[in-house]
């Protein structure tokens, strides 16, 4: 088994459904997979227009509290005051030692698969760090790899320059077989 499909393998075709949708996830995923991957990206950081827009409507008629809508809100907020600029080089960082709450959050697997995304090239360690960040500001207990995965992706399709990064990653999310990394 390789490296990437340890990892890859168990990764979704689509995101599995929940009981019910209240979570910050279930709602970044439906705006993901509505609008972000079709170039009709919805018009983040106008929250006034947000807030009482055609959006939100059709988020809370999807089933979304507006509770979990303005976190969803505020979580693409925070992924967007974070986006570096385009043509800064990213740099190397040091191993990442993680700790309490994220020892908490995010379980041997996920940490694993973050580091094989480093050492592959598909995360710099500020991309990492983002993603742990983001992570980390989801409101729930635990995450599992695949809710990591969707995270890596969002944060990955934020960042100019990443766009191989994440080509690959999509495509390691959707198909059966993995490939390797080359």
């Amino acid at each position: 088994m390789t490296g990437a499909s340890r990892f890859l393998s168990t990764a979704p075709r689509r995101r599995r459904p929940r009981e019910m949708k209240e979570s910050i996830l279930d709602v970044l995923l439906y705006l993901f997979e509505h609008y972000f991957t079709e170039d009709a990206a919805p018009p983040i950081g106008d929250r006034a227009a947000l807030n009482s827009g055609p959006l939100f409507n059709e988020l809370t008629q999807a089933g979304f509290s507006p509770a979990e809508i303005h976190k969803a809100f505020d979580w693409l907020d925070a992924l967007a005051e974070q986006r570096p600029d385009a043509g800064i080089p990213r740099a190397d960082g040091p191993i990442r030692v993680f700790f309490g709450p994220e020892l908490d959050k995010l379980d041997v697997q996920s940490r694993g698969f973050l580091m094989f995304l480093e050492q592959q090239g598909i995360l710099d360690a500020g991309q990492r760090e983002l993603v742990l960040d983001r992570a980390m500001a989801l409101d729930q207990d635990e995450l599992d790899l695949d809710d990591l995965k969707w995270v890596v992706l969002m944060v990955l399709f934020n960042q100019p320059g990443s766009e191989a990064a994440y080509a690959w990653m999509e495509t390691q999310m959707f198909l059966d077989e993995p490939e390797p990394v080359h």
